[in-house]
């Protein structure tokens, strides 16, 4: 999350507050240890009750703003899910209920157990560079869930406190690591390659011309070929075929695709050159992101030319305002090396890239403010890029995650209405509405009679 803000802030915001940066990141480090260490007496200073209160009053705003219907599509389920998650967690804090705080910790404990899971399976399957590090972080994932789940030593009374350290701890010491490491790029180098794994690093010193982010004459596509909607005949399986391949009536496999447009000259989508054996064997032995597993790639020419030959996108997102300098020069340097790998340097991950280069500095560019930058924290897009990216990361970029991620990315860049705003508006709307008629009747009432 701290990664991806700083990303659209881009490198002046944070070469500008490098040190204030850092200062936060120990703060909010030490914070974190300090109330970990509080609660673990059961003896808590922390403002319990108020938090939950906080938490309460966010999630019936969200999901008043959902019920609305003030923002349709994605963006409201995703301030639904926001809104039921943030009160029931206040209800539960805040509430006489007996047996709360257990709950809360079989929750807790739910979610380090599926992640370090997950973490600790992709890593050891993929084999990516620092797989290692990500096997160790998920070791450390597993260990708080069992933290979380055995009653030692508050019998479940600390749990909200465990996490919420644990949450500012892990999250202080990422904004302190990443301000310093930052801090050290040369002016306009691009964080998004810097941070990269794998393929696009050795583009990371490359010094781009900064230009400006702007509307574009041309909208920049991001296309999305799903698994299953490329797939004739495919078997259907929830979230497998959604996320990472489905499989025909024959057997084969496909992992869908991904690529990037600007029309009408520039086309990013990279293909292995010789179509890769897809059969389980085959496929489950190049899952790893190892150089024995690189294979020559090749560069699509054209949108047009690719649907041509096989069939046009399942899904599309647009985005109207982007760095065209930057994206440019991004695909001139990346394009000099077609090395396809499956999970290391693959079409999703080249598509992420290449638009995160694209949109980089574009929240900075309009506001550089410290409560622009807490806005984008708090924000439910925000934190569901980061999850994706976190798990991309661990594993790797697939059509379906691109997608997600893409829209994402637009909810960010183009934030929904702050609910309570958009309400009052609204309403403020639906009163002149209401009014509208009464003025023109009694407007009718005092006009004088007209001869016919």
């Amino acid at each position: 999350m701290i990664r991806l803000a700083l990303l659209l802030f881009g490198i002046d915001f944070i070469r500008e507050r490098s040190l204030w940066l850092a200062a936060l990141g120990g703060i909010w480090l030490l914070a974190g240890v300090a109330i970990f260490i509080d609660a673990l007496d059961g003896v808590l200073y922390f403002p319990l009750q108020f938090f939950g209160l906080l938490l309460l009053f966010e999630g019936i705003v969200a999901l008043i703003g959902a019920i609305s219907g003030i923002d349709p599509g994605r963006r409201n389920r995703l301030r639904l899910a926001k809104g039921v998650l943030f009160a029931a967690i206040g209800v539960l804090v805040i509430g006489p209920f007996q047996h709360a705080n257990f709950v809360l910790a079989v929750l807790f404990g739910l979610v380090f157990t599926v992640s370090g899971a997950l973490r600790l399976s992709s890593a050891w399957v993929v084999r990516f560079a620092g797989w290692r590090t990500s096997m160790a972080l998920g070791v450390v994932e597993l260990l708080i869930a069992i933290f979380l789940f055995e009653p030692w030593p508050t019998f479940y009374k600390g749990t909200l406190p465990y996490c919420i350290g644990i949450g500012l701890g892990f999250t202080g010491w990422g904004l302190l690591r990443l301000a310093l490491r930052l801090r050290r790029l040369p002016a306009h180098a691009s964080v998004s390659l810097f941070t990269a794994r794998g393929g696009a690093r050795e583009t990371q010193l490359v010094i781009w011309n900064p230009g400006a982010i702007d509307a574009q004459e041309h909208d920049l596509i991001v296309h999305v070929w799903t698994p299953v909607g490329s797939t004739q005949g495919a078997e259907r399986r929830p979230i497998i075929d959604r996320y990472i391949a489905a499989v025909d009536g024959k057997g084969v496999i496909s992992t869908g695709h991904a690529a990037l447009e600007v029309p009408p000259d520039l086309y990013i989508s990279h293909y292995p050159a010789v179509e890769l054996d897809r059969s389980p064997d085959q496929f489950n032995r190049s899952l790893r992101a190892t150089a024995d597993n690189d294979v020559p790639g090749r560069f699509q020419p054209s949108y047009r030319e690719e649907a041509d030959g096989w069939c046009e996108s399942t899904e599309q997102v647009r985005f109207s305002e982007y760095n065209l300098e930057r994206l440019r020069a991004f695909w001139a340097t990346y394009s000099a090396d077609t090395t396809y790998n499956l999970t290391n340097r693959n079409c999703s991950s080249t598509v992420v890239h290449a638009l995160e280069t694209a949109l980089e500095g574009a929240l900075g560019q309009r506001d550089r403010g410290w409560l622009a930058f807490a806005r984008v924290l708090l924000s439910p897009e925000t934190w569901v890029a980061a999850e994706l990216h976190r798990r991309a990361a661990s594993m790797a970029w697939t059509p379906g995650l691109v997608l997600d991620y893409a829209r994402s990315l637009h909810g960010i860049v183009r934030p929904p209405p702050v609910a309570w705003y958009a309400l009052a508006a609204a309403a403020l709307r639906r009163y002149r509405r209401l009014r509208a008629p009464t003025s023109d009747h009694a407007t009718a009432q005092r006009a004088p009679l007209q001869r016919t």
